[in-house]
């Protein structure tokens, strides 16, 4: 589709003011797996946007997990942001807006990985971090001089940052709070690609901003959306004592040799937190480090779990089946490592090459993907590359079989009661996870023959 004539404002119409549109997607594939789920955060990113735009403009944000774009509504600027999985459902849906009359902006992951590919479904992009872009595509927009490609090129600053729109979440009375406190991972795993994205500097914002920040949010919980919040101890230390006192509950993602600073575990615990996802990732060393992940110790997982419980907190681990280092045992060998350790939870994923990872151009050149399709790059229902030491069927097969064994009942009373850390939220946690299995799309794993939900694919937006 052409790009829209550039030569007159887009906020000229003689209305009081501008209808921006700002969309947090979820295509239908993904949407179905996660129905039902009861711990998910509201997502961040077009919230935060949204405190960049002026007062005067009427901003409406849509996300998709629990909401759907009016197609037919009037906008005159669309911002969609947009990571792999849901790249061929976004193209659809901008085509749509386009073809409707409205200017529509691409940015997140995918277009910061895959620029080319995004252009091609926008008439404008941003590429890396928005703090400096956006505010400058807002003004060419008001200018009619709308460029075609917003690149970040210097690392913004996380100081003096706007307040997220959170008044435009809606349905989330519980879990629409998310915030930043720092950008960035000292870390180069292989499957990461967070340093394609992101600039390779890291930041922190300032302590009282942060806080400030927390002291208006409506709900008692919220999550840290930082990459690895333990990064910076000295910073962390600060954080947790300004935090102190304020009555919020929150969970963050830590690396587990982060987790092993008692004092740390001990001022969060202070400061409100009640969990820490740690990015175990598997229990298998070879695969760790053939990841580029050999900080992980396998051995020291169980003294981890227990520090972090000694501390009043849960334990959420981040697991990963797929490796090259992985075998057909190991989904039996992971379940029995989780029981010993202990751990009070997890999120369960297949290995995933996204693109722009080193983990990607590795098996592209090797012959081992199975497609192309972003769609099919969730992490939850398919697999898309030839594992080294199984065929994708038993990949797929494990990862269903271990899910379900994990998330039985047996297993959540039994963790529950094992840890005796805050029970009822461990409950609520499991079984949200489990809730997933019920709305579990079945299928084969190979992309093309796995079954898409009713009205997925062209008719989807229909």
């Amino acid at each position: 589709m052409p790009p829209k004539r550039r030569g007159a404002s887009l906020f000229s119409r003689g209305e009081t003011s501008v209808r921006i549109l700002l969309v947090t997607p979820e295509n239908r594939f993904v949407k179905a797996f996660r129905r039902g789920q009861l711990n998910n955060f509201a997502q961040l990113t077009m919230p935060y946007l949204a405190g960049f735009v002026g007062p005067g403009h009427q901003v409406t944000l849509v996300d998709e997990y629990n909401d759907t774009v009016d197609l037919e509504g009037r906008w005159d600027l669309v911002a969609i942001t947009c990571n792999t999985p849901n790249a061929r459902h976004v193209y659809q849906l901008s085509a749509e807006l386009r073809s409707r009359g409205s200017t529509v902006v691409l940015g997140g992951p995918h277009v910061s990985l895959l620029p080319d590919e995004a252009a091609e479904h926008a008439d404008a992009i941003v590429v890396g971090e928005a703090e400096h872009t956006w505010p400058e595509l807002l003004r060419d927009a008001e200018r009619g001089r709308l460029a075609r490609i917003y690149r970040s090129e210097e690392a913004p600053s996380l100081e003096g940052l706007p307040i997220a729109r959170r008044d435009l979440i809606r349905r989330r009375p519980l879990l629409g709070c998310t915030i930043i406190a720092t950008r960035g991972c000292p870390h180069r795993c292989r499957y990461c690609n967070l340093r394609q994205i992101y600039h390779d500097a890291l930041r922190f914002r300032p302590v009282a901003e942060v806080v400030e920040e927390v002291r208006g949010f409506r709900s008692p919980f919220f999550a840290f959306w930082d990459d690895q919040l333990f990064m910076n101890r000295t910073y962390a230390q600060r954080l947790f004592q300004a935090l102190e006192g304020l009555g919020r509950r929150w969970a963050a993602m830590v690396t587990p040799a982060s987790a092993q600073d008692d004092q740390l575990l001990a001022a969060a615990a202070r400061a409100g937190c009640s969990c820490l996802f740690l990015g175990l990732e598997s229990i298998s060393t070879g695969s760790l480090k053939g990841v580029g992940k050999g900080f992980n110790r396998v051995v020291d997982y169980g003294d981890i779990v227990g520090r972090i419980h000694r501390h009043g907190l849960l334990a959420q681990a981040g697991i990963v089946f797929g490796f090259d280092g992985d075998d057909p045992g190991i989904f039996e060998r992971t379940l029995d490592e989780a029981r010993r350790i202990g751990i009070d939870g997890a999120t369960v994923s297949i290995l995933t090459p996204f693109p722009g990872s080193p983990l990607f151009e590795e098996l592209e050149s090797e012959g081992r993907l199975l497609t192309h399709d972003w769609s099919y790059f969730n992490g939850k229902t398919a697999v898309t590359f030839r594992p080294r030491r199984m065929d994708p069927a038993q990949l797929w097969e494990g990862y269903r079989w271990f899910r379900r064994r994990f998330f039985s009942r047996r297993e959540i009373l039994r963790r529950c009661r094992r840890s005796g850390v805050s029970p009822l939220t461990s409950l609520a946690l499991n079984w949200g996870y489990r809730r997933t299995l019920t709305s579990e799309i079945p299928g084969h794993p190979l992309p093309g023959s796995a079954p898409r939900p009713r009205g997925e694919g062209k008719t989807e937006l229909g």
